[in-house]
């Protein structure tokens, strides 16, 4: 069992192994198949050395918490594989949550070095908005993907850019201060290119929710002027965006207006956002007729099936897995506890995060609104796109949780010592 109070080691090598390992995380997320994947596997393999170091670790109960909402949306999942007859296959995704628990502990017992993480969001965030550039801009492609889905590649482009601007409450306190925000802000610029580049519209949605959380959290250190500054840069960005033919935004913007009033008049239900719509009712009704057990990844389809064989909802949108929507989709496949646990995911580290708002520590209170951000940004994704049904989006949020939070009560637990 591992003891209730934190003791360093006195292992040099660990460290160094983790903070690579978070470095690569965030450095090669988007810019190689599966990229995401290598950090996280090799915080998984790292973490078998706590069975032989048995080092003490700082677990409280908000501690915790965190490993109990990772449990209970893991086993949820594997409930619904198995009474759904999924087979193995069912069980890959749930599985990815429980194993983000060891690395969690991994990097609270040998915490990385912070530099190695943010400047792999950084790095992370730069290629992917290269890459984006270079896809619309040279090769001349409508909307720029990488080696995931369009909507996934956008959407975790802007996740890694808005963890650049958490980022900058760490970098205003390093020796190189300069560099380090330069750095950062670069990588805010790439990953919010990369989410424009790729016309996801879904991640633009919450940027008012994401300027929220960052006034939240550093706001209050700010003066007035530079408040001001921050809002002109804001909403100078986001009027470039707009107007500029090259990113593509104005033409997504006006092909969703396009979308709803096309569905509204009965024209087509077969748009991009029509679909939605489509998939929403169809989603709706399902929830109505199992709102306790719900239907299950098999039983979802076969009952959507039906119902567009019924003439409710258009047959275009049965090619779809799932409801373009994870809070729906969720209800309408594991029911009212699948909501619950989905919800509690999202909602306990955004509570814990939050509680560090006030760390005068500005190292620490970084690692706060960027966790905060991580919860938020995914609650915005899935208003209009399961994101939890991709390897990409499963990983990024449970690795990325385990590492910010484990590292957050790391060094809150080595402060209190020194």
């Amino acid at each position: 069992m591992f003891s209730m109070t934190y003791r360093a080691s006195g292992d040099v090598v660990l460290p160094y192994y983790t903070s690579l390992a978070v470095f690569l995380l965030g450095a090669i997320a988007l810019i190689v198949s599966s990229g995401y994947s290598l950090g996280a596997v090799m915080l998984v393999l790292g973490s078998v050395v706590l069975l032989f170091k048995r080092p003490y670790l700082g677990l409280d109960r908000q501690d915790w918490s965190i490993v109990a909402v990772l449990m209970a949306f893991a086993a949820v999942g594997m409930m619904e594989a198995w009474w759904d007859e999924q087979g193995t296959s069912g069980l890959d995704k749930p599985s990815r949550f429980l194993l983000a628990i060891p690395a969690m502990l991994l990097v609270m017992a040998y915490p990385p070095k912070l530099a190695w993480m943010w400047g792999g969001l950084a790095i992370g965030a730069i290629l992917s908005g290269s890459w984006a550039g270079w896809q619309k801009l040279v090769e001349g492609v409508d909307r720029a993907t990488g080696y995931t889905y369009v909507i996934q590649f956008g959407n975790l482009s802007m996740l890694l850019g808005v963890l650049c601007v958490a980022g900058l409450g760490w970098a205003v306190v390093q020796p190189q201060r300069r560099v380090w925000v330069v750095l950062l802000s670069l990588g805010a610029m790439g990953g919010i290119l990369g989410s424009l580049f790729s016309g996801s519209r879904g991640g633009w949605i919450g940027i008012p929710f994401i300027l929220l959380v960052l006034y939240r959290g550093y706001g209050r250190q700010l003066s007035l002027a530079l408040k001001l500054f921050v809002l002109a840069l804001v909403v100078m960005g986001g009027t470039l965006a707009y107007v500029l033919p090259q990113t593509g935004v104005q033409w997504r913007v006006h092909m969703a207006f396009n979308d709803v009033s096309d569905y509204v008049s009965g024209e087509s239900r077969a748009s991009s956002v029509g679909s939605r719509f489509e998939m929403w009712k169809g989603a709706t009704q399902l929830i109505l007729e199992k709102p306790l057990t719900g239907w299950g990844d098999n039983g979802y389809q076969q009952r959507m099936q039906a119902l567009a064989d019924e003439g409710v909802i258009d047959p275009y949108v049965t090619r779809y897995g799932h409801a373009h929507n994870e809070f729906i989709d969720a209800f309408a496949k594991r029911g009212i506890i699948g909501l619950a646990v989905l919800l509690a995911l999202y909602l306990v580290p955004m509570k814990l995060f939050a509680q560090r708002f006030g760390n005068r520590d500005l190292e620490q209170r970084s690692l706060a609104v960027a966790g905060m951000l991580l919860s938020v940004a995914y609650i915005d994704f899935g208003l209009t796109q399961v994101f939890l049904a991709h390897n990409s989006g499963v990983m990024m949020y449970a690795f990325w949780l385990a590492v910010l939070y484990g590292t957050l009560r790391a060094y809150e637990v080595r402060s209190q010592n020194r």
